[in-house]
């Protein structure tokens, strides 16, 4: 395939966006146009880069090395572990869990009575207060664009469904609706990394030359890919594995 860099006229942003693990939606419109309009040629670009440009139909793009670390990282944990226990908390509300995360929202006031519910599940998680769940949690959530916060309300977007299907696929081969109600499910948070193991991004903002900047992402690509493990397991079934396998472990302990 052909590709016309003339036309990609937002490639630098596009790429120091989905580079940094963010999602693009509709949120973004300019973003989210050019790479609808020419999703192909991104698609075919980002491949020959090392990288799988992904396109939900839910409406958002993001995209995964083609070598991705076998473990998933303490964010994603955290992120994961927090949509299971939103998800159980809106249950036992009587609200539909569904219906908050699809567009929905969450307003900042709620944070404190979910932090004391389930204080042991964010303990190990290393959430201990309500600055903490904030910083380590909400924050990386509307950084990576699966939330946006206004006047202290955030607002779930899309890409959130990432995380809510990891939750479905778990529960699968059981009836959603009542474990969501039973008193005896809990859920047990996946062992998280130490930091020193969670990798760190750093990317120059902006340079005076577009062709200067083109060459720093392809240096930071060719960077993080001699940096990468191989590994066949995606971040999401990574992440239902490790939480299967917890709930089967704690199934069989019953």
């Amino acid at each position: 395939m052909q590709i016309n860099l003339t036309e990609m006229s937002q490639l630098a942003p596009i790429f120091r966006e989905l580079f940094k693990g963010f999602h693009i939606s509709r949120r973004d419109p300019e973003l989210y146009s050019q790479l609808s309009n020419q999703q192909d040629a991104y698609r075919a670009l980002f491949k020959g880069l090392g990288f799988e440009l992904v396109c939900d139909t839910r409406g958002f793009y993001y995209f995964v090395p083609e070598q991705i670390g076998a473990q998933v990282n303490k964010t994603a944990q955290r992120l994961a572990l927090f949509t299971f226990i939103l998800v159980e908390h809106l249950a036992d509300q009587g609200r539909d869990p569904l219906a908050v995360l699809d567009g929905g929202s969450l307003g900042r006031d709620e944070l404190p009575p979910l932090l004391d519910k389930y204080r042991d599940l964010f303990l190990q998680a290393e959430v201990t207060t309500q600055e903490e769940l904030e910083e380590k949690v909400m924050r990386r959530l509307t950084q990576l664009g699966f939330a946006a916060e206004d006047n202290g309300v955030y607002r779930f977007l899309p890409p959130i469904h990432r995380f809510l299907d990891v939750c479905l696929s778990v529960q699968q081969d059981r009836d959603l609706a009542s474990n969501l109600h039973s008193n005896d499910l809990q859920f047990t948070a996946p062992v998280l990394l130490e930091e020193d193991d969670e990798p760190v991004v750093i990317l120059d903002n902006h340079t005076s030359d577009a062709d200067e900047e083109i060459v720093a992402i392809s240096e930071s690509v060719e960077a993080t890919a001699v940096e990468a493990v191989v590994d066949d397991e995606s971040e999401e079934d990574a992440i239902a594995r490790a939480i299967a396998e917890e709930q089967a472990d704690m199934e069989a302990q019953v």
